[in-house]
């Protein structure tokens, strides 16, 4: 494959796990990878349920100039045309001249050759993705090799989408019949909604940690045939597009390495710590991206703890990452605080906690800025993985949550209080060293 082909693809592997619909994925399938691997049009097809017709969801090209909405979407029964044929045998077509197929169906704009390829998820047509070019023999086996492993990706993402739909279905059935309970039983409720959202983290970290593994041997063959590749670059242009793969392809290992670490499949290797330490060492390097708007209340006779380094690290970065983009999409300035401290926490409190901290001496490390803060509708939701209110393309959206796992398997807990317009502040404690 060509290096753009491959920056390309590379692209929408990194960016698949932050699209958040079907819809959304069509059409990012049409416009930004089909559209952008030489094709000249592109239509995707998605099946009813019924396995009867195929319905225009999404388009590229000549074919829609009305950018994402589409006039009079063609409907194709199941084994009409070429479309419907693939849809029907579930096997990909190439036409090399649409004049002598007798099942091509002539369209407004007349043309010469055809490529098209099923989307099969679970043994089911779910779509079809099909491109015409105006020149006969246009397409070979290099563009369905192309088109097959777009829509292999296709389908994964499908998959992904599909068990998130039967979570939030599980989810929204277990709290209808819990809405059935009488008052009497609150206390048993809230304990089979926590244990319920632990196996929910759980069951998600399990499917994080596959599709990373399946992905990270995507990326290694990527990354591979790149280096192949760079060491004969054919010209100036191609060393940028060969760079421009790399860095995609480091941008997913990153993804990959974040997913697992979410997942809780990072070793982590516990040492006797001051956070002070790390806190005044992390804002030194930090601190030119905040152009003062950075300051530390740190606790002179601050407590140890047992904690991996590295993860305090990861656990800042991340904070800090969000608090930035909080002050920068408030546009009117703002400030980021540091703060540790020693705490106590008494038997009433550690009931009160997340987790059920048992009492005694804490650590608490808290961030806080002054940026747009949270709505309420979303508060529950910025520890999930892969929420995010970033573009595709701007962020993972596992952020919160890695700071959650790695919190978490350090024994400690994570909050948060927000407010819309005042700002956020995430706390941490961590059980001090006897």
């Amino acid at each position: 494959m060509e290096a753009s082909t491959l920056r390309t693809l590379n692209k929408f592997a990194v960016d698949l796990i932050q699209i958040p619909s079907t819809e959304d994925l069509f059409w990012y399938v049409a416009q930004n990878v089909v559209g952008k691997l030489n094709f000249i049009d592109c239509v995707v097809y998605q099946a009813n349920e019924e396995q009867t017709t195929l319905r225009q969801v999404a388009a590229w090209g000549a074919k829609n100039p009305f950018g994402r909405n589409i006039l009079n979407p063609l409907v194709i029964p199941f084994g009409c045309g070429i479309t419907g044929k693939v849809a029907q045998t579930g096997r990909p077509i190439i036409v090399d001249d649409l004049l002598t197929d007798q099942d091509y169906i002539p369209d407004t704009q007349l043309a010469r050759s055809e490529i098209c390829v099923p989307l099969v998820f679970r043994g089911k047509i779910v779509g079809v993705i099909d491109s015409e070019h105006t020149e006969p023999r246009a397409f070979g086996e290099v563009e369905l090799e192309i088109l097959d492993t777009v829509a292999a990706m296709t389908v994964a993402k499908l998959e992904l989408l599909a068990e998130a739909q039967r979570s939030a279905q599980r989810y929204r059935d277990l709290v209808a019949s819990h809405d059935q309970l009488s008052q009497e039983i609150t206390t048993r409720k809230a304990l089979e909604a926590r244990l319920f959202e632990a196996r929910r983290m759980e069951s998600i970290g399990k499917l994080t940690g596959r599709f990373a593994h399946e992905f990270n041997n995507l990326l290694t063959i990527i990354l591979g045939n790149l280096e192949l590749a760079e060491s004969d670059p054919a010209s100036p242009e191609m060393v940028q597009r060969l760079a421009d793969a790399r860095s995609a392809g480091e941008r997913g290992a990153r993804l990959v390495r974040d997913m697992l670490t979410f997942a809780q499949r990072t070793r982590l290797s516990p040492a006797v710590v001051n956070i002070n330490l790390i806190v005044s060492d992390f804002a030194h390097r930090n601190m030119h991206l905040v152009n003062g708007r950075l300051t530390l209340n740190l606790q002179e006779d601050l407590w140890s703890v047992s904690i991996d380094p590295r993860a305090v690290e990861e656990i800042l970065s991340n904070l800090f990452e969000n608090a930035l983009y909080a002050l920068d999409a408030k546009t009117t300035g703002g400030k980021i605080m540091i703060l540790t401290e020693n705490c106590q926490l008494s038997m009433t409190e550690g009931m009160d906690a997340a987790n059920d901290l048992v009492p005694g001496r804490y650590v608490c490390l808290r961030v806080s800025d002054t940026g747009v803060g949270i709505l309420a509708d979303r508060l529950s939701q910025i520890f999930d993985p892969f929420f995010t209110t970033k573009p595709v393309g701007s962020g993972t959206g596992l952020g919160l949550s890695i700071v959650r796992g790695l919190v978490q398997q350090s024994g400690g807990t994570v909050s948060v209080s927000s407010a819309p317009g005042e700002g956020s502040t995430f706390e941490l404690l961590f059980p001090a060293v006897q």
